[in-house]
């Protein structure tokens, strides 16, 4: 059982995310990201020290900063900082003061970044619009109010495949998993999905066919989503929250600029 110092970190650092407009759900994972490299040196001394002194947490990568001396820690799914005799841990955000720019958001990014050709498509309800061009997957609870603004941004998103993991919180919404059931369990998937974000009506069956719902739950927590929405684009960013259609369609345009980019040759 983790210690209360670490479930207060822990509360802390979701409470400052809660703040920020995502639902979440308390989690703790084990496994590093893929893209994680190996922690070394002084760095190395950090982590351990960490662990020793917050026991239960799980730190999945530590590296010197360029900001005042700190290490950039990923604890527990929250990127913090840390000295390096490990006195002090702040939770927050660090913003460039020129360019308003949230340093702190756009490391934690590059940490949590997944392949999207790794993900289970075939667990997901799989609703194409227009060409079908474009990739997104979204982590999404059939009870959760920003999931229902989500789907009505994504009404004027044309040219795009959606795959939609069926994601219920059990903590915050009891009924969620079943009704997620219920849905896959329809012969159109992708009808019975939009037709219960438009009327709130459920198919006609009980549910029990078989579904994903537990391998989805699995899979989110192997890959730290605590939110929902939490959408995953093309070029691996996860992303909470419920975007406007602007904001989508910017992520869309950054995602090709990242997948266009040539893979850089290793020495």
């Amino acid at each position: 059982m983790p210690s209360s110092s670490t479930t207060a970190l822990r509360r802390l650092a979701c409470a400052l995310a809660v703040a920020a407009g995502a639902t979440f759900a308390t989690a703790s994972h084990a496994e590093p990201p893929a893209n994680a490299k190996p922690v070394t040196g002084e760095a190395a001394a950090v982590k351990k020290q960490l662990e020793q002194k917050f026991q239960g947490a799980t730190v999945t990568s530590v590296s010197k900063s360029p900001y005042f001396g700190l290490y950039e820690v990923m604890f527990d799914g929250q990127l913090v900082y840390t000295d390096a005799k490990v006195s002090y841990v702040i939770v927050g955000s660090i913003y460039d003061a020129n360019t308003k720019k949230n340093l702190t958001e756009a490391k934690k990014r590059e940490l949590s970044r997944v392949a999207f050709d790794t993900l289970p498509l075939h667990l997901a309800v799989k609703k194409v619009k227009g060409n079908g061009q474009r990739k997104l997957a979204v982590f999404s609870d059939p009870d959760c109010p920003f999931c229902a603004r989500l789907e009505k941004e994504l009404h004027s998103i044309d040219n795009v495949t959606i795959y939609t993991f069926l994601y219920p919180i059990d903590q915050l919404h009891p009924d969620a998993a079943r009704k997620s059931k219920i849905i896959w369990c329809a012969p159109d998937k992708v009808k019975a999905w939009d037709e219960f974000f438009t009327s709130g009506a459920l198919p006609a069956n009980d549910g029990e066919c078989d579904n994903p719902i537990a391998a989805t739950n699995t899979l989110g927590k192997k890959l730290k989503i605590n939110a929902t929405p939490t959408l995953v684009f093309a070029d691996g960013s996860l992303v909470p929250g419920a975007l406007p259609a602007a904001q989508l369609e910017a992520e869309f345009k950054q995602a090709e600029a990242a997948l266009s980019k040539p893979v850089a040759a290793k020495k």
